[in-house]
């Protein structure tokens, strides 16, 4: 099995949780406004959990949702990676993209690089296409779909979410990687990367 434990970018690192992460991670879960298309805010002792779960998943795939840290200064800015789509809401099973940045660091691209590299671990582990779903009203996560080449498929209730929640109604996106490969928006070039001490082609 390919193991993925640290994922580099130009500006980013995608790598394993630490104990450090935890006042980081849970003050971005209680913000409100980074917060405003969840159901809720997290705290504390619920991101202890989310990141015990993550960590779990890192560890039996090989691959999952990683800490983003800041490569020039090792800030952490959030999560981005993959995760198997929740029951329901695809036929079958698929991999979802998925992001979640602090408020500091939004508006820098960061979101589109870390997914970047998102999609060329599901290349690398053979992944047929991979998901992304949000509420309709976030527009800046679905600009992000389509900045990495996702392609709109629908609009659904999520399943998860209860009745009535402003939050249900969300929209879903989908990348084919069982084509020839797709140029998603603003790729003009290859730079190297390394990815659990591989060698690896992956879009600025």
């Amino acid at each position: 099995m390919l193991r993925f434990d640290r994922v580099t970018t130009p500006r980013l690192v995608l790598r394993r949780w630490q104990p450090g992460d935890l006042d980081s991670f849970a003050a971005l879960n209680s913000d409100p406004e980074v917060m405003r298309h969840f159901p809720s805010t997290y705290d504390r002792s619920a991101t202890a959990a989310i990141i015990t779960a993550w960590e779990a998943k890192i560890d039996r795939q090989g691959f999952g949702l990683w800490a983003v840290e800041r490569a020039e200064d090792g800030a952490l800015l959030g999560m981005a990676g993959l995760n198997p789509v929740p029951p329901g809401i695809i036929r079958g099973e698929g991999l979802e993209i998925g992001w979640r940045l602090a408020r500091h660091a939004w508006g820098h691209g960061y979101a589109t690089e870390a997914g970047r590299a998102a999609v060329d671990v599901a290349r690398r582990i053979g992944a047929q296409s991979v998901w992304s779903f949000t509420s309709v009203g976030n527009e800046r996560s679905q600009a992000v779909m389509r900045r990495l080449g996702l392609s709109f498929v629908r609009y659904f209730d999520h399943p998860n979410i209860p009745d009535g929640q402003l939050t249900r109604p969300h929209v879903l996106y989908q990348l084919d990687l069982a084509g020839p490969e797709r140029r998603s928006e603003h790729q003009e070039s290859c730079q190297m990367i390394v990815v659990s001490r591989r060698a690896g082609c992956l879009d600025p």
